[in-house]
């Protein structure tokens, strides 16, 4: 997978599979928030080897992941999927990796979907031996059930306050709903908190996720009062060392295209795998 100067080339067979985790993650969270509210509030469905998910009203569940590797939707699953975000009265959302299918843009595009942005999709090889670093004065470690309230306001926080720098993020979501469906993930689809304290104040949080060999970094966020001290980047040194000691041979971040976020992974080692485009028929 590694090239010629520490260069990363992804091909299908990696977005492949970094999309069927990413789908997994989708549907694991969707049926937990059926679960939290009945059957019939929401629902995850198959199609084309991704996701189809709709969890709560706003939430970042909502959407349709994974598509462009086990062939093109049928029309007909479309138009099931379609009916059942407009009863909900809730635009789809289809994540669509440009290393998929093509077939599947074409369909969408079709049917009526706009495009609306792009997300990248970053990842950094793993193996051999990874030590934590951990900046001076920071210690991150596991976040206990008792300290979800704490881990929860800090990366709350980030998600309400994304990245300006960049291209701007076309999506917002209340705190309770992001606290909602963080639930969900951590009691279903197996996200582990990590909580980072700076002097013993809280400084920062983050997720992350293992499955098929693939650690999601499912989100991380700095107290504007502790950046800059090595926080965030002590939070990833930790999780990347416990992925590649658990046997994962990639970790993978998504971002918004030109953000700090972005600039901060690649920064760590990052390469740029691919990009999802984004689209939308409301």
């Amino acid at each position: 997978m590694a090239g010629d100067q520490g260069t990363f080339f992804c091909g299908t067979e990696l977005a492949a599979r970094i999309e069927r985790v990413e789908a997994e993650l989708i549907s694991k969270g969707g049926g937990a928030a059926a679960a939290r509210l009945g059957a019939t509030a929401g629902f995850v469905i198959p199609v084309a080897g991704g996701v189809a998910a709709f969890a709560e009203e706003g939430s970042p569940l909502n959407k349709v992941a994974g598509l462009g590797f086990a062939g093109v939707p049928m029309v007909a699953e479309l138009e099931q999927i379609e009916q059942l975000f407009a009863e909900r009265k809730t635009a789809v959302q289809a994540e669509v990796s440009q290393l998929g299918d093509p077939g599947v843009g074409e369909l969408l595009t079709e049917r009526g979907y706009r495009l609306v942005s792009f997300e990248n999709v970053l990842g950094i090889e793993l193996g051999g031996e990874r030590a934590a670093v951990v900046a001076d004065g920071v210690d991150v470690q596991h976040s206990g059930e008792g300290e979800f309230d704490a881990w929860l306001d800090v990366v709350a926080d980030g998600f309400a306050h994304p990245d300006t720098q960049g291209v701007a993020s076309h999506e917002e979501f209340p705190p309770e709903i992001i606290a909602n469906a963080m639930r969900d993930l951590i009691g279903a689809a197996g996200v582990q908190r990590y909580l980072a304290r700076r002097d013993g104040a809280v400084a920062g949080g983050a997720s992350m996720r293992m499955s098929q060999g693939v650690a999601q970094l499912t989100g991380a966020a700095t107290d504007p009062a502790h950046r800059r001290h090595g926080v965030q980047s002590s939070l990833l040194s930790v999780r990347l060392a416990e992925a590649t000691a658990a046997g994962c041979d990639i970790a993978v971040v998504t971002t918004q295209p030109g953000s700090k976020s972005q600039q901060n992974v690649q920064r760590q080692g990052f390469a740029l795998l691919y990009t999802r485009a984004i689209l939308v028929k409301g």
